[in-house]
């Protein structure tokens, strides 16, 4: 196959992550999928082999590289590791972090960066809230000042990792209605007043949790406030980009993975006498999922490359969402039927890969707000 990208240096770090997921995650991603978690020291084994720091400087204890080599490993951990729950677990810190490190003071890194990397610490990004949805510059969340504390009242929901993170990287609003009275604050679970209300069931992604988080009247130190105070809209919006590439390179490699699974049972499965891979109609499915991941990897692959020169490309981003997770739900949903009966089974990865699919066209931005943004950049 041709991967996103593949020049020594990710080469060399894709077979390092590849050797880690078929040893660390691939010989529980069936229990752990049924189990709904995978095991909290997951996330220290994975910070000591450097896969959490992909992509963070050395600086903050990261292992270096770029948004590039942070494509790679997921790609890679989806592919070798095979589960996207437990890949999108692990991976929370990939939307909580970049505000802090771009945004954070010195001490914000080496508090909540730094062991987040090393897998001390688990971090989740707390934006969307009950009743919100895509609507971020209308969020309800209130943060008010009060000495050397924000007091923090209001609710988040569909939050990753919700359920088990040390702290979220939390939109509030600190000033009037709109974008611009919102802030971004880091705010810590063992905080009096920080609930997690529930763990959600969810359609897929089961290995990872997501929860609906309560904060009553939570005493936040003002040390923890992200960037400039109402000024965290910014910030949202840049992490968006990101968000929207990671999202759209996990359905290049999940994509891929269905791809792979239904080749591989096309030569095996023999009706009327043969593999069904010798009839033309299973040939021209897989042709057609082949050339759907081909497109998908081409533009996102150009995403990732403006995005690591520090373009700001978001109707780029939302093109490549949109591409690749159109790609990821028509090729899953081939790779069922090419199961036939046996793709409905949950003992099948392709079942489970077919749910998974399902999330991408809504989270991080729906399909229809990432038309709204090509619209805009268009002009129409």
């Amino acid at each position: 196959m041709t991967y996103l990208f593949e020049t020594e240096e990710h080469a060399a770090l894709r077979a390092q992550v590849r050797r880690w997921a078929q040893n660390e995650i691939a010989p529980h991603a069936d229990r752990w999928e049924e189990d709904e978690e995978f095991p909290v020291e997951l996330y220290r084994r994975a910070g000591g082999a450097g896969v959490l720091g992909t992509g963070y400087p050395e600086a903050v204890g990261g292992s270096g590289g770029d948004v590039t080599h942070v494509v790679v490993a997921a790609e890679e951990m989806i592919l070798a590791g095979r589960s996207v729950g437990t890949t999108v677990g692990l991976g929370s810190h990939g939307i909580a972090l970049p505000p802090i490190l771009h945004s954070g003071t010195d001490a914000q890194k080496q508090r909540f960066v730094a062991p987040t990397l090393r897998g001390e610490l688990i971090s989740a990004l707390a934006i969307t809230e009950p009743g919100g949805g895509s609507d971020v510059a209308s969020l309800r969340t209130r943060a008010v000042r009060d000495g050397d504390h924000y007091v923090v009242n209001g609710s988040k929901t569909f939050i990753t990792s919700g359920a088990r993170a040390d702290f979220v990287t939390a939109a509030v609003r600190t000033g009037g209605p709109g974008h611009g009275g919102v802030s971004l604050l880091i705010i810590e679970s063992r905080t009096p007043g920080f609930h997690v209300s529930k763990k959600l069931k969810k359609t897929g992604w089961w290995a990872s949790d997501t929860a609906e988080l309560t904060f009553e009247d939570c005493r936040v130190p003002a040390e923890n406030l992200v960037g400039i105070e109402n000024a965290g809209f910014i910030s949202i919006m840049m992490n968006f980009a990101q968000e929207r590439l990671l999202l759209a390179s996990q359905c290049v490699a999940i994509s891929e993975l269905a791809y792979r699974e239904s080749i591989r049972y096309a030569k095996e499965r023999v009706a009327f006498g043969k593999s069904i891979s010798g009839f033309q109609v299973i040939r021209h499915k897989l042709a057609d999922m082949a050339s759907r991941i081909a497109a998908a990897r081409a533009l996102t692959g150009e995403l990732a490359v403006r995005h690591a020169k520090g373009e700001q490309v978001p109707a780029l981003a939302a093109m490549a969402k949109n591409v690749a997770t159109d790609a990821c739900s028509f090729v899953c949903d081939q790779a069922v039927q090419i199961h036939g009966g046996m793709g409905y089974m949950r003992e099948v990865l392709v079942e489970r890969l077919y749910r998974d699919a399902r999330l991408y066209p809504i989270g991080g931005g729906t399909r229809e707000i990432m038309n709204e943004i090509i619209s805009k950049a268009e002009g129409y």
